[in-house]
């Protein structure tokens, strides 16, 4: 048996060797021993439909998906995701060769960079990124690349996306609604970032959990543009949509090609998952468009009120179209260091945030901006915006 690492040679590989703890796991610890109110991680206080969840315990009593389920998924939930791309965006697969169940969004991430990039191949990102994007960046060997949103609008910079292509370029990794901004990428930004990508011949992966969440206009998935179905990896997960968070199911659609190799790097990630929720899951996606409907109102409200009061607590807010977030600004606040701000927070007024400056590699560009998750009951942000008038 060899030695153990020494301080000089630690055990993680230096592909992660960047990556600690996450700040969600982090500030989630605080919120525990600190009793405050956690508008961090973005997880609601209160489950999904009843009827769903009662779906899951009829699965587990039946004895489907105790056991090992179909490695792509089980066909009820694959023929639900196809009806559900058909119904909402026009979209059609094949729920035989172009959709493929995964561990949650996550999970699907990973996979599709695993099996999508070589070692040094460049990925244009949009910045702020979700945190495990760029650690899926660092495991394929690849060089993430970010195309950075800038406050106040967020929008992005198309010809900065165009500068930014170079002959080592091979993935577009898209996020719409993006978290944290909460910014809707629009028709003509999608039709812009399509034809660079069909020009440069790129593939594109996009995640679009938050597609039902979108409060002013509506969510338009790539692969609906001209030239890009047969280029694009779409995900999502029922998790954001259907407040299950804890099941952990998502998907791809994508051409066959497309899924069969991110289905190769997926089945040594986990193989399978969540069996008797995948075919929850394939209920909740039936579910009538009023359920829709009611869920993004519901949240809008809460968006409303939470933005309320952060303004009234003296943040700068920037209004999201979409997602289940709202980034602040503590500039007038008088503070400049988003981190240690989230991280005094608790013992100030009992409330957890998350600094955005943990999803920019330009950190000055993020370094005053915090985001707060209003995916909570009502009578929580009541509390929580009570507590910040201490601010």
């Amino acid at each position: 048996m060899s030695a153990p690492a020494s301080s000089s040679r630690p055990f993680l590989n230096r592909r992660l060797a960047a990556f600690g703890t996450t700040i969600f796991a982090e500030m989630s610890a605080l919120a525990a021993r600190t009793g405050s109110i956690n508008l961090g991680q973005g997880f609601p206080d209160t489950d999904g439909p009843a009827e769903i969840a009662e779906a899951a315990v009829r699965a587990v009593r039946d004895g489907r998906g105790n056991q090992y389920p179909p490695a792509p998924g089980v066909p009820e939930l694959r023929t639900a995701i196809a009806a559900h791309q058909q119904r909402f965006y026009g979209l059609s697969y094949d729920p035989d060769t172009e959709v493929l169940v995964t561990a949650g969004a996550t999970e699907a991430i990973a996979a599709s960079l695993l099996a999508l990039l070589e070692p040094g191949d460049e990925v244009i990102a949009l910045e702020p990124f979700y945190d495990s994007y760029a650690a899926c960046i660092a495991m394929a060997g690849a060089v993430r690349v970010p195309l950075t949103l800038r406050a106040p609008h967020f929008r992005p910079d198309l010809d900065a996306l165009r500068d930014a292509i170079t002959p080592r370029t091979r993935l577009l990794l898209l996020n719409t609604p993006h978290n944290p901004t909460g910014t809707v990428l629009t028709r003509e930004e999608l039709a812009a970032v399509a034809e660079l990508a069909v020009e440069r011949d790129l593939l594109v992966v996009t995640d679009e959990v938050y597609e039902h969440l979108v409060f002013e206009g509506g969510h338009i998935p790539l692969a609906s543009l001209p030239g890009m179905r047969e280029r694009t990896v779409t995900i999502s997960s029922a998790g954001k949509t259907f407040s299950f968070t804890g099941w952990k199911v998502g998907w791809i659609t994508a051409p066959p090609e497309l899924v069969s190799a991110v289905r190769s790097a997926k089945q040594f990630l986990t193989y399978v998952s969540s069996g008797p929720f995948q075919y929850a899951v394939a209920e909740a996606l039936a579910l009538p468009d009023s359920y829709y409907d009611t869920f993004r109102a519901e949240l809008a409200a809460k968006r409303d009120l939470l933005t309320e009061g952060l303004t009234a607590a003296g943040f700068e807010v920037f209004r999201p179209q979409g997602t289940y977030f709202i980034t602040t600004d503590i500039a007038p606040l008088g503070e400049q260091d988003g981190l240690a701000f989230c991280r005094a927070l608790p013992d100030r007024c009992g409330v957890v945030a998350i600094p955005n400056q943990v999803f920019y590699d330009d950190k000055s560009a993020g370094a005053t901006q915090v985001r707060w998750a209003f995916c909570k009951r009502t009578d929580v942000l009541e509390e929580a915006v009570r507590r910040l008038r201490r601010l």
